[in-house]
């Protein structure tokens, strides 16, 4: 089931990119994987994935341990990365930075500060994204990208040297309309060229914008990482946020 799944997720992908005059190695594909076991994790590395995506401390640390083979060198493959995707309070930053690949979602000085502090006592350099937030749902996380507190965290990003930023990601609203959900993604990608412009000491070579139901969206809006969920795996229990 899972490789059929993937047989037509790609298919989908391919004709998105036709529509956007883009190749398919400009897309990223993450697995999100949340509520779903490390052994569909497995099975998906099998098939040749190798970008997870979770979203609760928590409930990757249950996993980590039965994955932590697909994370280091693998005889015939490429290594396994798990990235956060989920809202990371800064009190967890410690353990959000022993157990993953990347945070995706940084939304505050405060929270890089704690993760350059926390990579810097492991020797690590951590990817990391910003999150901006572009919709008006409350329940959205996110910096507004014309407030204070996104200046303030891009203008510090260059000077935590154990964090290595490389772009922004966002959620688009639900239940909206086409049109408004191209906008969002249209948004992130005029403020990623803006602040590329402003912040020439930061990278944003990545704009992670897309889930199951609006990812053939993201691309045509230039989207280089879709986070793809229950298109891959299956439905999955309820959760506050989609995949």
């Amino acid at each position: 089931m899972l490789a059929e799944n993937l047989e037509r997720l790609e298919e989908v992908i391919a004709r998105a990119c036709r529509r956007a005059g883009r190749t398919r190695a400009e897309i990223e594909l993450m697995a999100v994987a949340k509520t779903y076991p490390a052994a569909t994790i497995a099975e998906a590395a099998v098939l040749g994935l190798t970008l997870f995506g979770e979203n609760r401390v928590q409930e990757f640390s249950g996993k980590a341990v039965e994955l932590e083979p697909l994370r280091g060198p693998v005889a015939g493959a490429s290594p396994i990365r798990v990235h956060l995707i989920g809202h990371l309070q800064s009190n967890k930053a410690q353990r959000a930075v022993e157990l993953f690949d990347g945070i995706d979602t940084v939304d505050s000085l405060r929270l890089a500060e704690r993760l350059n502090e926390a990579a810097g006592k492991r020797r690590k350099r951590l990817p990391v994204l910003a999150e901006v937030k572009l919709s008006s749902e409350e329940t959205k996380a996110g910096l507004e990208p014309d407030s204070s507190e996104a200046g303030e965290l891009l203008e510090r990003l260059a000077e935590l040297e154990n964090l290595q930023m490389r772009g922004l990601m966002t959620i688009a609203p639900w239940g909206v309309s086409e049109a408004e959900t191209r906008a969002c993604f249209r948004s992130l990608r005029e403020w990623r060229d803006r602040w590329a412009t402003a912040y020439s000491r930061l990278s944003f070579d990545v704009l992670s914008m897309g889930m199951s139901g609006d990812f053939h969206l993201a691309i045509e809006e230039g989207a280089t990482r879709i986070r793809v969920g229950t298109a891959l795996f299956g439905a999955r229990a309820a959760s506050p946020e989609r995949g």
